[in-house]
């Protein structure tokens, strides 16, 4: 074999990097989630490493947003949301630079995982999973008044059943009326 050829198989073997996966186990069922670290390094290893830490023990998906839900919107989106969830501990934690799908290539699909924020720079752990495709998350989306959109960072592979039946939870302005539990969170992959 030529070295150009060798040259090319080795490039094609390290492009074809296997990304990890995450398992999230609920009552309602696993959702297995691969993380994107080739396109969004900081938000993903970020991510990564709240779940080895343990800053996810005891979270909960606590916020379901419908069609139905968001009245005072005009720009209308399906979201489930989880994460530490309690102000107070997540307020403390580190936050991270705002990697935008501008930046990354990604969309919010349906499926993507992505970083919450109010302000950009302030995400750390609160995340949420799309329902079907919602490009106003995107860098340039109107949901956000900055523009800037969120981070996404990796995609459901496996149980978007479960995340679909999460967001069909009862729930008083988006917030869960009954916290669904992350019971366990971990690298799989």
């Amino acid at each position: 074999m030529s070295f150009a050829v060798l040259s090319i198989l080795f490039f094609l073997n390290s492009a074809g990097q296997t990304l990890p996966e995450v398992k999230l186990s609920t009552p309602l069922g696993e959702i297995v989630l691969e993380i994107d670290i080739i396109n969004a390094p900081v938000t993903a290893s970020n991510f990564l490493n709240h779940v080895e830490i343990g800053t996810y023990k005891n979270a909960v998906f606590y916020r379901a947003v419908r069609m139905n839900n968001q009245p005072q919107n005009d720009i209308k989106i399906e979201v489930i949301q989880g994460g530490v969830f309690v102000k107070v501990r997540f307020e403390k934690i580190e936050t991270i630079r705002h990697e935008t799908t501008k930046e990354t290539g990604l969309k919010h699909l349906n499926g993507t995982i992505s970083m919450a924020r109010a302000e950009t720079g302030t995400a750390s752990t609160e995340f949420f999973i799309c329902i079907g495709d919602q490009p106003e998350l995107d860098f340039g989306g109107k949901r956000n008044p900055d523009g800037q959109g969120f981070a996404a960072f990796g995609q459901v592979v496996k149980g978007m059943s479960v995340v679909m039946e999460i967001q069909k939870q009862k729930d008083e302005r988006q917030t869960l009326v009954d916290k669904v539990i992350i019971a366990d969170i971990i690298v799989v992959k």
